[in-house]
């Protein structure tokens, strides 16, 4: 992979297996059980067993190691098996390195899979807390002596450049929320299933930091999601339909910082997110007329924003308008906004039943969808499609 010419992933690896727990706000049993639950589930919607599995990936972050996970789910022998760094960002680089693994040979089916208690247990939402220094970690050091102390506070940074850049309201996050959770109450495996929101109830909605308010900030949540990746040739003849991974990549923007990217020549823009749209066009041979549905990482609304415009569905500042208007399914499972936040993998599933013809807020004629990974750290991106 380059960020200056394409490469040679795309069509030779798909993701045949999803399986998830159900989301909640408090599972009543181990991240463990969560995570072995749902490589399960993912198994059997693949129709594999788990004595098929050589290769397993994971995020940093997370409690349930490959080899217990191996262990716990009854998979034997494993030739790879992986965890990718940077929380959310992971997400849709778990499948890439899935993929890698399969077109090399390394392994022939993996699964990736994440798993946590996230609302009844430690809640990321909290920011930092009882954190051992590192130089990562030193950069934070900039910024919690004026009260930078969780992700909606370091969002919020670069949301109210944005809103001042270009003359905007906070009303156009709300947009987001409302579609996604539009989505959200048509999907009975969602957290706000039946309850849709309206503007005005966005507007209404508490303040968190200024300019965020509570319908910008994602579900917290317990659950796991596992998705199984093989190769294109052995999809072909497994339970599913396909989603063959089209392009994959990561991306890591100049002056890269874990959410705190604040001394940028701007903030109104993703700048990771700007190398995998380069990365995942150019190796697609793609652009963004030729996609039907994106599902993208919505841990906080206006980061939403920033990535069709960096991917370039619309002009810089033009990201509201764009979703106001819907002429892009978004979000078609309610986002983490409204499904559940599980670090963007439930999105990943949500873009593979899509290309099966199987979503609850199903896009006709679905043939290609865009995936997304965490924003404001080093982040990933996919693009799946049919097969043939």
């Amino acid at each position: 992979m380059s960020v200056r010419r394409p490469d040679a992933l795309g069509g030779r690896a798909a993701i045949v297996g999803i399986g998830a727990t159900e989301f909640s706000k408090d599972s009543g049993r181990s991240e463990l059980t969560l995570a072995v639950e749902a490589v399960r589930a993912a198994l059997d919607d693949a129709g594999l067993t788990p004595a098929d599995v050589d290769g397993l990936v994971t995020f940093t972050m997370d409690t349930s190691p490959e080899i217990t996970v191996a262990q716990a789910a009854g998979i034997g022998e494993l030739s790879f098996f992986s965890r990718v760094h940077y929380g959310g960002g992971a997400a849709c680089a778990t499948v890439q390195q899935a993929a890698l693994a399969v077109a090399s040979g390394i392994a022939d089916v993996v699964v990736c899979y994440r798993a946590f208690n996230e609302r009844s247990g430690r809640r990321f939402g909290s920011g930092v807390q009882r954190r051992e220094p590192t130089p990562e970690g030193a950069a934070l050091g900039w910024n919690l002596p004026f009260g930078l102390l969780t992700p909606a506070s370091w969002v919020a940074m670069a949301a109210r450049r944005y809103l001042h850049a270009y003359g905007l309201e906070p009303e156009v996050f709300g947009h987001v929320a409302v579609v996604d959770r539009l989505h959200a109450a048509r999907n009975p495996a969602a957290h706000f299933y039946g309850k849709p929101i309206t503007l005005a109830d966005h507007a209404a909605s508490r303040p968190i930091v200024e300019p965020l308010r509570l319908l910008d900030c994602c579900q917290e949540t317990d659950g796991g999601q596992a998705l199984v990746v093989t190769s294109a040739e052995r999809a072909r003849d497994l339970r599913r339909p396909p989603a063959v991974v089209v392009a994959a990549a990561q991306g890591a923007g100049r002056a890269q910082e874990q959410m705190t990217s604040f001394y940028r020549d701007g903030l109104t823009g993703l700048p990771e997110t700007s190398v995998v749209a380069r990365q995942l066009w150019r190796s697609s041979g793609l652009g963004p007329a030729d996609i039907d549905v994106a599902i993208l990482y919505d841990h906080f609304t206006p980061f939403v924003l920033m990535q069709l415009e960096e991917f370039g569905f619309c002009g810089p500042g033009e990201g509201g308008a764009f979703v106001a208007a819907r002429e892009l399914p978004l979000n078609t499972h309610g986002g983490q906004l409204g499904e559940a936040y599980l670090h963007g993998m439930n999105g990943i599933a949500e873009a593979v039943r899509q290309i099966r013809g199987t979503s609850v807020n199903q896009a006709p004629g679905a043939a290609r969808t865009l995936v997304t990974a965490g924003t404001g750290v080093p982040t990933s991106g996919l693009i799946l499609g049919a097969d043939g």
